[in-house]
């Protein structure tokens, strides 16, 4: 095991199987040394994180869904990168997009859910620039959708 698996094994975390691309799109796409990871949904072990915040559903848990999707990205990259977490060398940019009311706010309080995380299993790999942006609605009502660049060797 890596250090990075290492890592989040003492965080409590084992990465799930990539999950597999919900439409007609590639799950990443490898550039050189960028790696752009599709769009994850908030998805637990429990099925579809649903809601819209501002309305049913709170910051905190807005952010533990974001958190859902910074996992799912991290499967995503460890499939693209042969089974070797560790060949990751930076998050590089996230976009999170948020299902919220038209005058909810803390679009970056929900997204942080995942910048955290990374920022706690990485270190400074997991630094990273970002955008955190309201959507009126997202895929199968999702509450969380992000997106992300990374760099590996």
């Amino acid at each position: 095991m890596g250090q990075f698996e290492t890592r989040l094994a003492e965080l409590g975390v084992s990465l799930p199987e990539a999950p597999a691309p919900a439409a007609n799109y590639v799950p990443y796409v490898q550039v050189g040394d960028t790696l752009y990871v599709s769009g994850q949904i908030s998805k637990g072990d429990d099925g579809l994180i649903t809601g819209k915040l501002g309305d049913d559903m709170d910051t905190p848990a807005g952010a533990e869904a974001a958190r859902v999707c910074a996992i799912a990205l991290l499967a995503q990259v460890k499939a693209a990168c042969g089974g070797d977490l560790d060949r990751l060398q930076r998050v590089v940019k996230l976009t999170g997009f948020v299902n919220s009311t038209a005058d909810f706010v803390e679009q970056p309080q929900v997204i942080n859910g995942a910048s955290d995380f990374l920022g706690e299993a990485l270190g400074d790999t997991g630094k990273h620039s970002r955008s955190a942006v309201s959507a009126a609605s997202l895929p199968f009502g999702v509450a969380v959708e992000i997106d992300g660049v990374f760099q590996i060797k």
